[in-house]
């Protein structure tokens, strides 16, 4: 890895490696729960050191990582399939589309990405225990995580967490708390828990290894393109901090020379959820009053990386895109049918914002080559889609009970 130093993206004030853990503690020290969070760290690079050791023909990710390899936890996480959708493209006019099949991760998110940093962070320091809070899909990475490293995970969930994601946390051996009421409550209280009581915090933006653990997607992306980034991708949005790291990613590889310009980035959000929807448009934040919707993952009142979401969009010339519930589900559907990929509804969601621009004014030219991030693995919540499928009845087991097509 090259040397870094920790940025605050409100103050821009640098700190050492080790002089800082969480947020900026100047910035830092006015966040309080309930409204997206301040301070947050960025990590910014020696650029030289990693341009001056860089082989295109054999690129060396560690590079561009915050954390030294010897300390990585043994599962093996990222290297998911960059998957041509050519079937879907031909109907959206887009026939240089791609699904980034993140569901394939081991615990079957993206989110893998970010605890796997996490916990090798906790070997480095000699922390033996990670503390998080999550509707599902981050608890699951964490306690998969750390179940191949040998560390605690203690995981805060909303109770009405879907039971895939309940299942396989507790299996992973984690220490799971079910909370009444919202992922929100369930973040205040896995703060106060390691402010009190100790461990690393895993919470997504507030330790800011999530956002360089989640770039590591984009790092992918452009070398499974041959070097070259898209010209757009598409990534669902609860929290923001997704897609705070698929910008970070791409910002690091304009920053070392490897890419010429950042893609265009999408956030597509539930139309319930639409918290940074809504701060794009107006410039003006406000909670999302019911984020309910069918899209778990992206359920979220107050979105805790709203800002740098909302700066990711601006300085990319993006967009954000609200879609309902109805849609992400149609959206599933077709994905699956047509390129075999199933993710779940709210990886579902990106490629749902996809289809409502291709059908607007501002839709994409035929020549744009266009990534959609399909987060998460449709087996983590089948519950949503099983109310929209019928299973055929069961015949007898003779060639005439069979019905012919």
């Amino acid at each position: 890895m090259a040397a870094f130093v920790y940025r605050c993206t409100d103050c821009r004030r640098e700190f050492p490696r080790d002089a800082v853990r969480y947020l900026c503690p100047d910035c830092g020290a006015r966040y309080r729960p309930g409204v997206p969070l301040i301070g947050v760290l960025e990590a910014v690079f020696d650029v030289e050191a990693i341009t001056s050791k860089f082989d295109r023909a054999k690129p060396d990710w560690s590079l561009l990582s915050a954390v030294e390899p010897q300390f990585f936890p043994p599962l093996v996480v990222g290297r998911t399939p960059l998957v041509p959708a050519r079937r879907l493209g031909e109907q959206l006019g887009l026939p240089r589309l791609f699904i980034k099949n993140d569901g394939q991760n081991p615990s079957g998110s993206l989110k893998d990405r970010a605890s796997f940093l996490v916990v090798a962070e906790a070997a480095r320091l000699g922390e033996k225990r990670v503390v998080c809070a999550s509707t599902g899909n981050a608890a699951s990475a964490l306690a998969a995580v750390c179940a191949s490293a040998g560390v605690e995970a203690l995981i805060f969930v909303p109770e009405k967490a879907p039971r895939a994601k309940l299942v396989q946390m507790v299996l992973a051996g984690a220490r799971v708390i079910p909370v009444k009421g919202t992922y929100d409550d369930a973040f205040r209280l896995s703060l106060e828990f390691t402010a009190k009581r100790g461990g690393l915090n895993r919470n997504t933006a507030y330790h800011p290894l999530t956002i360089e653990g989640k770039k590591t997607v984009s790092l992918e992306i452009t070398e499974q393109l041959g070097l070259r980034a898209p010209d757009a991708v598409f990534v669902s949005a609860g929290d923001g901090v997704i897609l705070a790291g698929v910008h970070k990613g791409f910002a690091d590889l304009v920053r070392v020379g490897l890419i010429s310009s950042m893609p265009r980035l999408f956030a597509v959000q539930a139309e319930k959820s639409d918290a940074i929807h809504r701060y794009v448009q107006t410039g003006v934040y406000s909670d999302a009053v019911d984020p309910t919707t069918v899209a778990d993952s992206i359920s979220v009142s107050c979105p805790s990386n709203a800002h740098w979401a909302r700066r990711a969009i601006l300085e990319t010339k993006g967009a954000t895109v609200t879609v309902s519930d109805d849609e992400i589900l149609e959206a599933q559907a077709r994905l699956t049918a047509m390129t075999g990929v199933f993710t779940e509804p709210a990886g579902a969601a990106a490629f749902a914002g996809l289809v409502k621009v291709q059908a607007g004014a501002g839709a994409l030219p035929k020549d744009a080559e266009v990534v959609v991030l399909a987060t998460g693995h449709g087996l983590k919540d089948i519950d949503a889609p099983l109310a929209r499928v019928k299973i055929p009845p069961a015949i007898e087991p003779t060639l005439d009970a069979v019905p012919v097509t």
